[in-house]
């Protein structure tokens, strides 16, 4: 694994939140045309006031990676539940001027005092929701190093935005309304935590949230850098908040502020992927998602090109399948690079790929044993950027739960991470084979989020990715196969209901607006499906039109998404 460290110290504008696709009535011409002509940034986020932050920061001069920046915290103060600098960060970067993509992997990391045993006895939520499920965060020191790398304005200049939000406060979305009326929410019940009014309510839609405590800790790391919280006073904050246990000594946070001090940023080496003349890339391991919706795209590649594709009970039958075989093979082999025991690109032999689609049945499916998944949070938060000079960043993040651990930092005002929760709890496999994700001091785990940059003739024309713990894989699988395989309109394909196969035995979840009659044709072929009450995913999209050479974005109306130009 070709890996170079980094160290951590070197109301608005905003297209309609109606979510109808729009496209800006320009003629507008990519980068990589030999004519010059005017082109427009594109910022496509799960929420308006942090698209406005990406903007903001396009119209003052930055470029996609700055604007990354400052979408990323702003949606700390929007979106606390979601994603901020208490969790972690998968980042593809695409600078047009070089025509290299980086992979950063700003994923949180388990403290040198863990043990692969140390949430064996306990209940998920007793795990999920005490300091033992706490890794070391790595959000700010991903995207300190990504605008120091590749970025034109400083850490402070970036954060201004967000400081503003969090001083002046918002009024509460619906999405977030719906976060805060959640039991996870009741976690949070710190003394001065600002998301519950004086007589102990959580606040309410069009109620305004302020939060003083975040924007104090943000202007202090704008003013001071990143040490204030990985050697600092922030540091011993986290340490601190993160030894609190909701089953005794055992579930007390294991982090101590070596572990904060000694936490990196890896550059890894991409995944890449050649599918129907396209060219994906998508994040290594310790991610998990790119791998496994690139082999189930290799798996369905021959069938692809068939006249019955764009026949939804064709395709899912077999999308269906080849998910529960890469899911297969996801936990089989994959978690840390540093555990592992192939190169990540083996499941994307051609060879290997042949052999392991020959499991697909076109018939009906032989009666099988359907089990539940593993629980994995799914509360995380996914932005694509272009700005008009073809720069491109697909950043997915999070701090995996609905709201976290639920341990909010006092007088800081953030929430600490569960991510370590994504660790298999048991370090041996049904097979009796040592697991790819146990924990291991220092090592990360395997995770779903996959940001997707797409090329075509050696030309970026996509950025996406989405949220939502495993189902991420189908969403995607979904997503590319619409733009990809059909050619719909982007608004289209993210608004079509979606599927979610969640493990190896085929366990698929399906979203309430899912069509019955595709459901009833698909269950009459071996298919079984569990309806979630929830919305999957949320994918944020940018791209190039290849024919009219203007960019566009597309948000997904399940959060309170949005789509902005510069």
């Amino acid at each position: 694994m070709m890996t170079r460290r980094i160290n951590i110290f070197n109301q608005l504008f905003f297209i309609s939140i109606s979510l109808l696709f729009h496209l800006l009535p320009i003629q507008a011409s990519p980068v990589f045309a030999a004519e010059k002509v005017p082109v427009v940034g594109v910022v496509s986020s799960s929420h308006p006031l942090a698209t406005e932050a990406g903007l903001s920061i396009l119209r003052a001069g930055g470029n996609a990676v700055d604007a990354a920046a400052a979408v990323q915290f702003a949606l700390n103060v929007v979106e606390p539940q979601s994603s901020g600098i208490g969790g972690g960060a998968f980042i593809l970067v695409y600078m047009a001027k070089t025509h290299q993509v980086y992979a950063i992997d700003a994923r949180e990391s388990a403290p040198q005092m863990a043990s692969a045993d140390q949430f064996i006895g306990h209940s998920f939520a007793e795990n999920s929701s005490s300091g033992i499920a706490v890794g070391v965060p790595g959000t700010l020191a991903g995207f300190n190093a990504l605008i120091t790398q590749w970025g034109r304005m400083s850490l402070g200049q970036v954060m201004q935005p967000a400081i503003h939000l969090a001083e002046d406060g918002f009024v509460v979305t619906p999405y977030l309304a719906k976060a805060l009326a959640d039991p996870r929410g009741q976690l949070m019940r710190a003394p001065h935590s600002p998301f519950f009014n004086a007589d102990g309510r959580p606040l309410k839609l069009g109620e305004r949230l302020v939060q003083p405590e975040l924007a104090h800790t943000l202007t202090l790391i704008a003013k001071e850098g990143v040490s204030l919280f990985y050697h600092g006073e922030i540091a011993q904050a986290i340490v601190a908040t993160q030894r609190q246990s909701r089953m005794g000594p055992a579930g007390w946070g294991r982090m101590s502020l070596a572990d904060l001090a000694n936490y990196h940023v890896f550059i890894r080496k991409a995944l890449n992927f050649d599918y129907q003349g396209y060219h994906l890339v998508g994040m290594p391991p310790p991610s998990s998602g790119a791998s496994t919706l690139f082999e189930t795209l290799g798996l369905l590649a021959p069938y692809a090109g068939q006249e019955n594709w764009r026949d939804p009970v064709f395709r899912d039958h077999l999308s269906l399948q080849a998910l529960s075989l890469a899911f297969k093979d996801r936990g089989d082999f994959f978690g840390d690079p540093e555990q592992m025991q192939i190169d990540p690109q083996a499941v994307l032999n051609t060879a290997f790929l042949k052999q392991r689609s020959h499991s697909i049945v076109l018939g009906k499916l032989p009666s099988d044993r359907v089990l539940p998944p593993s629980p994995s949070g799914t509360n995380t938060t996914h932005f694509s950027i272009v700005d008009k000079e073809g720069n491109v960043v697909s950043c997915t993040s999070t701090i995996e739960e609905l709201w976290g651990s639920g341990l909010w930092v006092p007088q800081y005002g953030f929430l600490l991470n569960n991510e370590l929760t994504d660790f298999d709890a048991n370090p041996t496999l049904a097979n009796g084979q040592a697991s790819p994700n146990q924990v291991k001091p220092g090592l990360r785990p395997r995770s779903s989020m996959s940001p997707i940059l797409v090329f075509k003739n050696d030309q970026w024309i996509l950025a996406y990715g989405s949220p939502g713990g495993p189902t991420i894989i189908s969403t995607l699988v979904e997503v590319t196969q619409g733009l990809l395989d059909l050619h719909d309109a982007p608004q289209q394909v993210i608004n079509t209901p979606r599927y979610a196969v969640m493990n190896a035995t085929g366990f698929t979840l399906i979203e309430s607006s899912f069509p019955k009659p595709l459901r009833s044709n698909l269950e009459a072929l071996g298919h079984h499906f569990t309806l979630n009450p929830l919305a999957q995913g949320s994918v944020q999209a940018v791209g190039l039109d290849e024919t009219y050479h203007y960019y566009w974005g597309a948000a997904d109306p399940r959060r309170d998404g949005s789509v902005g130009y510069q």
